[in-house]
């Protein structure tokens, strides 16, 4: 019996002040995502000889479940120290890095690429007690090519992208493209790519039965002849399927559990993994080039970014994002030489910069128009403090 390696992989993230807000007015709500996000280290308990998970949490719902003042308000509920320290469990668990805000970096200025790494990387050292983190989960999968240099300068060894843009430079079978480790080169420097598989994981998303699954995966990777690796990524706190709290009515109860017992007891060729130790046995082989896009959403399909940038109302605010960010950096530049030692003006721009940074949270442009309003907030708040520096 070959074995299948699997790669499961779960994004978590909420917008700042997200939870707190859904805790004043649906409270319930609230508790789903959090006893879902309790639920996930604890679903691994006795299972590390078998479980591997690959989670990715943005720095907004890290600052949010490490504040002391959130803490209190949910204790009785769950304890958010507790759940910070389970997730280091390294037999069971690996974390990813990603962007602090969440946003879709290719939709933001460059400019504040590595601000978004950098500022998640700097809670996410504290908080996990690890100074590496092997691989990136670009938010929304959100990809481009000029990403590659950032991400290589941040230490990241692996990406994770979306199958539906991986084109092979040299031709490659379906299941080779999909279920095989690549290399994208941009800009002097390469980085591994780890592809998504689409279909599966919009299964995993909405509910699935470990036998299907396992047919599944086997028909998919049979006329493989390298050791497979079956990629599935989706949100881990959100939709019915990973929110209910009946033991055997969600993901971990219903599918993942059962799963691993299958794999303990032999009866599966399908074997969990980590991204991290498969890469370092096989390695990845061939070179290809990850076209610009996101992951599906709902009805879109993640090309041309349109679930971000569909209505005018949404351009509008990343185009006034852009002239924001630029005048933001213009005033940074200025700052150091200029006024070296205005430690007034140098908080001021702090101040400036995070709320900068939270503008371009990805949320603000995902729901339609519904949330930019939250995005020109920040950006006018932005633009107070750096006219307010202008007027000294």
């Amino acid at each position: 019996m070959s074995t299948i390696y699997h790669a499961l992989v779960l994004n978590l993230h909420q917008p700042l002040g997200n939870l707190e807000a859904l805790l004043d007015t649906k409270e319930w709500e609230a508790k789903e995502i959090l006893l879902a996000l309790d639920r996930i280290p604890r679903s691994l308990w006795g299972y590390e000889d078998v479980g591997r998970v690959q989670v990715s949490l943005s720095g907004t719902l890290l600052e949010t479940l490490s504040r002391p003042d959130f803490q209190e308000r949910v204790y009785g509920l769950v304890k958010c120290g507790d759940l910070l320290w389970h997730l280091q469990n390294d037999r069971a668990i690996r974390i990813l890095g990603t962007g602090y805000y969440h946003p879709v970096l290719p939709l933001i200025p460059v400019a504040d690429w590595d601000s978004q790494i950098e500022r998640w990387q700097g809670i996410a050292r504290h908080l996990f007690w690890r100074s590496q983190f092997p691989g990136f989960w670009p938010p929304e999968m959100g990809f481009c090519m000029e990403l590659i240099p950032v991400l290589k300068r941040f230490g990241y060894q692996y990406v994770l992208v979306d199958s539906q843009h991986v084109a092979p430079i040299t031709p490659m079978r379906w299941e080779e493209v999909r279920y095989r480790p690549h290399v994208a080169r941009y800009g002097g420097e390469e980085i591994i790519v780890v592809v998504r598989d689409r279909e599966l994981s919009d299964a995993q998303e909405s509910g699935m039965d470990p036998g299907w699954f396992i047919h599944e995966v086997h028909e998919r990777t049979k006329f493989c002849d390298f050791p497979p690796l079956v990629t599935t990524c989706s949100d881990g706190d959100n939709g019915g399927w990973f929110r209910n709290v009946s033991e055997k009515g969600n993901f971990w109860g219903a599918f993942y559990q059962p799963l691993l017992e299958k794999a303990r007891r032999g009866e599966t060729e399908v074997r969990p993994v980590f991204i991290d130790e498969y890469l370092q046995k096989y390695g990845a082989h061939h070179e290809v080039r990850v076209q610009t896009g996101a992951w599906n959403t709902g009805w879109h399909n993640g090309h041309g970014f349109t679930q971000w940038t569909g209505s005018h109302m949404q351009k509008e605010a990343l185009e006034r994002l852009t002239e924001t960010s630029r005048a933001f950096h213009s005033a940074r530049q200025a700052s150091p030489d200029a006024h070296p030692s205005d430690s007034d003006r140098q908080r001021r721009l702090a101040e400036a910069h995070w709320r900068l940074l939270r503008a371009e949270t990805s949320c603000n442009f995902f729901w339609g128009e519904a949330w930019v309003s939250r995005c020109h907030g920040d950006l006018d708040e932005v633009w107070a403090i750096l006219n307010g520096l202008n007027a000294k």
